[in-house]
């Protein structure tokens, strides 16, 4: 009985008359702004690359919490490998701010 009340109630919620009719209730949530351009503009190159450095960093973040794990058990060897791994990161940073990619001009 349950079951049958329940497509029931599917089926009306999922029928095409309860579905908005007007396109201010259709028109998908944009924070409440009014779309102005195309998804598919173009967008400054100087966003691409924050957004290396953005994933750069985030992976950092995703090896670092096994490596706090294990960095009891593995002791000087892996306090190493971070280092060596930190170092890469860090000549990265500072190579993109040599380069400007930090000022927004």
């Amino acid at each position: 009985m349950a079951l049958i009340f329940a497509m029931a109630l599917l089926g009306q919620l999922a029928s095409p008359s309860s579905w908005p009719t007007s396109w201010p209730q259709r028109a998908p949530f944009l924070g409440g702004g009014d779309q102005t351009v195309h998804a598919w503009q173009r967008y400054h190159v100087r966003y691409y690359s924050m957004t290396l450095l953005f994933i750069a960093f985030e992976m950092e973040m995703m090896f670092m919490y096994p490596w706090a794990v294990v960095f009891v058990a593995e002791g000087m060897k892996a306090m190493v490998e971070m280092g060596m791994f930190l170092a890469i990161l860090s000549v990265g940073i500072v190579y993109g701010w040599r380069e400007g990619i930090f000022r927004w001009q």
